[in-house]
């Protein structure tokens, strides 16, 4: 009898699924309120202008250097659909990680008819992961943000989700269904490799967890089971494959009028070109001078998981020791997911070129399902206590609850919905600390109906020596351009022209434009010259960008 039908055969509500539903659609709402609030961070001006050149040339080839090519080519569509803000350039991550709490299903412990491994999570389980993967600062943060770290961490959350269910011996669909999304994990980017390198080792730790504490069969046995049920048949094996190939050769085949152009010329660029070119810039780039010192970045990253995601991680400790030390017998999920976040710590430290809060998502994410299996310790706690009638324990569960639910939300308020102000740990140094909007609105009315350059930037800060007509043609490109961000997104986004000069001479040999920007110690230095514009200041980021931006 399946666990949806009572006994009287009439159909029943799954009322886990409804409220992972529920929460899925609380999470999506969470995302996009104020969506568009805070101005965009460098990395996501980056995104965004680029994107809007492919909108303009149609013409897309990867490039490492400016990350995976997903949003690039979902924000081209979006784009030409409803046009380009700070809130429709975000909306795709915005969807994908709002989805997120739909992942935990695929973890979720079915029907006990013996089809289904009784390891997996159980009902209170699957639905406080959900909560946490709707909730989570952090997730919640960069669910906001145009990067591709929660695409990449929500995908890789639906691979591993579907390898168990293929481990479980369920349908070719949720072989077919993972390798689309590991393709998009791939696409989302260039971390995917840390990725892979955290799978390998918590499978090993996992696998040897089993044969330590005497689980299961041998581990030679158990990895040889595994991998002919991952496998599956010749047939599903080469349906996988076709999958993965035709999502990841959409996604990195180059584009010339916005449009790809069918030969094995292209599928050989998608597959082998973006290999070969990924390992030049981020390998052998990355060997030839791309070093940093190890200590620092391991110990920001924890600090920052420390103050932005402390009770996730401590429901995370809590739930791998109670599940590898416990009563009952372990659960491999839950250790493949703990071990997975444990090699996180160490992983993306070594390999990102950055330190950066983002980081936190890669660890965050694999944490929270050991964190759901602590929160379901009190649920199950809570519940044998009230079937006792045990009012003091009923209330230390329901006073525990309500604290963590505190602190979560404390967190949210403070990190997610915060100020972009250096007390907010998930706030990085490139984030401006002004509101942009009035510059968007100044620098519009200024250029409406101007012919010829709308825009000029003055000084050698911005404006690299020789030509500048083609500097931000493709990535990369020069370090004076990246001054100018995240300014260059906002005004591809309303279509000015823009050119440079490095000093007064320059200045004096070119007809003025509409608008002047500079940097701001260069103030008293324009100011004389450019009579009839209004001056206004604005810090580009949390510290040592301020420029100047003069309005006729």
């Amino acid at each position: 009898m399946s666990a949806a039908e009572p006994s009287d055969g009439a159909p029943r509500i799954d009322r886990v699924a409804v409220a992972v539903v529920v929460l899925t659609v609380a999470a999506l709402a969470a995302r996009f309120v104020g969506l568009g609030a805070r101005p965009f961070h460098w990395d996501e001006a980056r995104v965004g202008y680029w994107s809007l050149r492919f909108l303009d040339s149609g013409a897309f080839e990867y490039r490492p250097i400016a990350g995976g090519p997903l949003l690039y080519v979902v924000d081209r569509t979006v784009f030409a659909l409803v046009g380009a803000t700070d809130a429709t350039a975000r909306a795709a991550v915005a969807v994908v990680g709002g989805l997120a709490p739909l992942a935990a299903l695929l973890v979720r412990r079915g029907p006990d008819d013996g089809t289904v491994p009784r390891y997996r999570l159980g009902d209170a389980e699957t639905v406080a992961l959900a909560a946490l993967l709707a909730a989570s600062p952090v997730l919640l943060y960069y669910g906001r943000f145009l990067r591709g770290d929660v695409p990449l961490a929500v995908f890789s959350l639906v691979v591993v989700g579907c390898a168990i269910r293929v481990l479980d011996g369920a349908g070719p669909r949720y072989r077919y269904l993972g390798a689309a999304a590991l393709a998009l994990a791939v696409a989302s980017s260039g971390f995917v490799v840390g990725y892979v390198l955290c799978w390998l080792a918590a499978a090993a730790l996992t696998v040897d967890q089993r044969r330590l504490v005497g689980e299961g069969p041998s581990a030679r046995d158990h990895v040889t089971r595994a991998a002919e049920r991952l496998r599956g048949s010749t047939r599903s094996a080469l349906g996988a494959l076709a999958v993965f190939l035709v999502v990841h050769v959409f996604f990195y085949a180059p584009r010339v009028g916005g449009s790809i152009r069918p030969s094995p010329a292209t599928v050989e660029a998608a597959v082998l070109g973006a290999a070969r070119t990924f390992y030049g810039v981020r390998i052998v780039g990355r060997r030839q001078g791309g070093e940093h010192e190890l200590l620092p970045y391991l110990s920001a990253h924890a600090e920052t998981l420390l103050a932005a995601s402390g009770v996730v991680l401590a429901l995370a400790v809590v739930g791998f020791l109670a599940d590898r030390y416990g009563r009952g017998p372990s659960r491999p999920i839950v250790a493949f997911h703990a071990y997975w976040a444990g090699a996180s710590l160490l992983v993306f430290p070594v390999i990102t070129e950055e330190s950066a809060a983002w980081l936190t998502v890669h660890t965050v994410a694999p944490a929270l399902v050991p964190a759901a299996g602590a929160v379901g310790l009190l649920v199950r706690y809570g519940t044998r206590a009230l079937d006792r009638s045990d009012a003091t324990a009923v209330a230390v569960a329901g006073l525990l609850g309500l604290a963590l639910v505190g602190q979560v939300g404390v967190a949210v308020a403070g990190t997610a919905y915060g100020p972009t102000t250096t007390e907010n740990p998930l706030v990085h140094h490139a984030q401006p600390a002004d509101d942009l909007d009035p510059f968007v609105a100044d620098v519009s009315a200024a250029i409406e109906g101007n012919r010829g350059t709308d825009v000029l930037f003055y000084g050698s800060t911005f404006v690299p020596a020789g030509p500048d007509g083609a500097a931000a043609e493709r990535p990369p490109v020069s370090d004076t351009w990246g001054n100018r961000l995240p300014l260059p997104w906002y005004l591809e986004r309303m279509g000015a022209e823009t050119d440079g000069v490095r000093d007064l001479r320059g200045l004096e040999a070119t007809e003025t434009p509409p608008v002047v920007v500079a940097d701001a110690s260069q103030r008293s230095t324009l100011a004389p010259r450019l009579d009839g514009y209004e001056a206004r200041t604005y810090r580009l980021s949390l510290w040592n960008r301020e420029v100047v931006v003069f309005v006729r």
